[in-house]
């Protein structure tokens, strides 16, 4: 029985994390379709480009709230079975960059793949979960590295860095069971599988800066040098 439940709470966290909260909330404040937006995925950062900086914001918070909803719930119904709260986080990130909501067609009808985000969110929700401060930690080096690098694909591929570092370290320490570090392996797999196209622009140097980022502003300084 304790394995249907498992079964069940991480689906119910794949759930979770496909519900769109980005187009949704792009929705009702722009009548856009975050889709037909920049890079099309349904993130904080994207739904900042579509609607503004607080629908980002909020896109944001509620993508985070997936992934630790994701694990209160797998916690409240299966107190005594670790992994499966880290599963369910798992559950969750797949669910955002691959959402159930949000199947895509070709022009005959034919499915094509499932859309989402790239996971960094609900990454950071799944390690609040697993362990709260963890959140304190990685939203800071998370904010420090955005406004030194000032390239989201690097941030959102951090933020799950961070997160198997932290946990690495708990669990070397005797401090958090081995299962998280799984969840910090996983996450960055993912959030790297799902920002395949933004690595391979840092890779030509085309990826979008953000200009008010010490790189940013490094980069505006060059260029207006070689202009000159």
């Amino acid at each position: 029985m304790q394995i249907v439940f498992a079964i069940g709470v991480i689906i119910l966290g794949y759930i979770l994390g496909s519900i769109p909260f980005g187009l949704l909330i792009v929705k009702i404040r722009t009548g856009k379709d975050i889709r037909d937006v920049e890079s099309g995925r349904t993130g904080g950062t994207n739904a900042m480009r579509a609607a503004g900086f607080w629908a980002g914001i909020f896109t944001a918070i509620m993508d985070v709230l997936k992934g630790a909803v994701a694990v209160w719930i797998a916690q409240a119904i299966i107190p005594e079975n670790h992994l499966t709260h880290v599963l369910a986080a798992i559950g969750a990130i797949i669910g955002h960059n691959y959402s159930i909501f949000l199947p895509e067609q070709d022009e005959d009808g034919k499915f094509v793949r499932l859309r989402g985000g790239a996971g960094g969110a609900p990454t950071v929700g799944g390690a609040l979960g697993l362990w709260a401060p963890s959140v304190f930690i990685i939203v800071t080096l998370g904010a420090l590295t955005f406004f030194s690098v000032g390239i989201a694909s690097i941030v959102t591929m951090s933020v799950a860095l961070f997160a198997l570092i932290i946990f690495l370290v708990r669990a070397y320490l005797g401090l958090a069971p081995w299962a998280d570090v799984l969840y910090g392996v996983v996450a960055l797999v993912l959030l790297v599988w799902a920002l395949r196209p933004n690595i391979q622009k840092l890779l030509a140097g085309n990826e979008r800066v953000i200009k008010y980022s010490l790189y940013g502003k490094i980069k505006e300084r060059r260029e207006q040098v070689q202009t000159k």
